[in-house]
């Protein structure tokens, strides 16, 4: 400030225009300029709206939520399944995956080829088939027999393997 003395410290912006420069201040005239310092001076109303709607979104670009296209959607959704996001609509079963997605050799395959199923599986069909083989090999129901025994260890292991590919 013409005739001040004090050192200049602090700092104010020079106008709304150019918030990235600066005017330097003491203490007292930085008070000062501050309080008589306002944003909106010559914006009209409709201007002023805009300010605030430019600024709850960070001045980032915004549109209407369910405009986008179909190519925009379908861009959306492969790069979601490319990354391992992908999800299905089994509202039966409330899996998340598809069996058929697991590639050849994977340990999915192998469990699916225990469990003798075939892709597409859904978490409703694998909890079905896992009940109907343990009753068919549980070592109850065949009298200690070691074979059925460890081929029950092999599902236990299959249908673990499954259901964490399902509802990953």
């Amino acid at each position: 400030m013409p005739g001040c003395e004090a050192a200049g410290e602090y700092r104010a912006p020079r106008s709304r225009e150019h918030l990235g420069e600066f005017v330097w201040f003491c203490l007292d005239h930085v008070r000062e300029y501050n309080r008589a310092w306002n944003y909106c001076s010559g914006m009209n109303e409709k201007q002023i709206e805009q300010e605030i709607r430019q600024d709850t979104v960070w001045r980032r670009p915004t549109w209407p939520l369910g405009a986008a296209s179909a190519a925009a959607k379908r861009r959306f959704e492969a790069a979601w399944h490319a990354h391992g996001f992908g999800f299905r609509d089994d509202l039966e079963g409330g899996s998340h995956r598809t069996a058929e997605e697991a590639p050849r050799g994977t340990p999915e395959q192998k469990a699916l080829r225990c469990m003798e199923l075939a892709p597409p599986v859904s978490l409703t069909q694998l909890k079905a088939r896992y009940k109907e083989l343990v009753k068919q090999f549980h070592p109850d129901a065949n009298g200690g027999d070691r074979s059925a025994e460890e081929r029950l260890k092999d599902i236990n292991d299959a249908y673990t393997t499954l259901r964490r590919f399902l509802t990953a």
